[in-house]
């Protein structure tokens, strides 16, 4: 286990993959949403509340650090020493405590958008209704695991990029684009969008949480088998 927690601190070594890059993309997203919910508010025409996505990019931006905490750390953590195994739970570990430190900054966000009205503008980007519809604690979870499905995504990217090089990586993406047109495709053959998109519109923000972790959690099985095998 210890050293498993150094492998948490040799991350942590460059905390601007983890800390100060996603700080600084919350930080420009807040200020970038607020000018324009100011600029909406400012003529005057705005009769119900205003909503932006736009400080969710921190959590999209888990998956470049996915991709960073296989290729920038795994080639020197193996001329330490440290197992496969180690360095994967530590990774793991890694972006957990730093997925857990966005989500509650996000929670924080909502209760400073539910206690000044939307920050005196009647614009929320933290606490999105549906998201919030079961309360902060759910919405903490939903965004923890947003931000942790979108790191194993970068994370198993890299990692079949590291198993079998550029090539396969390149046709996994293709055969994966492929299978989601092929989807689309079906439904539309079977004239099933009705209830296609009845079943997203019954799913609550707990059930979404659920299914994006067992997402996460396949996927990050599937990376910790083919990095027994990579090569540094």
């Amino acid at each position: 286990m210890n050293r498993t927690l150094n492998v948490v601190r040799m991350q942590l070594v460059n905390r601007a993959t983890y800390i100060w890059v996603p700080l600084m993309v919350l930080g420009g997203t807040i200020v970038i949403t607020l000018a324009i919910f100011g600029l909406i508010a400012s003529t005057g025409n705005v009769e119900a509340a205003m909503f932006g996505g736009g400080a969710q990019a921190p959590l999209w931006y888990f998956a470049v650090v996915g991709v960073q905490a296989l290729t920038l750390t795994f080639p020197f953590s193996q001329a330490m020493s440290v197992t496969r195994r180690e360095f994967y739970l530590g990774t793991l570990i890694t972006a957990a405590l730093t997925a857990l430190g966005l989500a509650l900054l996000f929670v924080i966000g909502g209760f400073i958008e539910e206690a000044t009205n939307g920050w005196g503008l009647g614009g929320y980007m933290f606490r999105l209704t549906w998201v919030w519809s079961q309360g902060a604690v759910v919405a903490g979870l939903f965004f923890f695991s947003l931000a942790m499905l979108f790191f194993v995504v970068g994370f198993c990217g890299a990692t079949v990029y590291k198993r079998w090089g550029n090539v396969v990586l390149t046709i996994s993406l293709i055969g994966l684009a492929l299978l989601f047109v092929a989807g689309l495709w079906l439904i539309g053959q079977l004239q099933a969008w009705p209830e296609v998109m009845s079943w997203f519109g019954s799913l609550t923000p707990i059930s979404l949480t659920g299914a994006m972790l067992a997402v996460a959690a396949v996927l990050a099985g599937g990376s910790y088998l083919m990095l027994r095998r990579s090569i540094a």
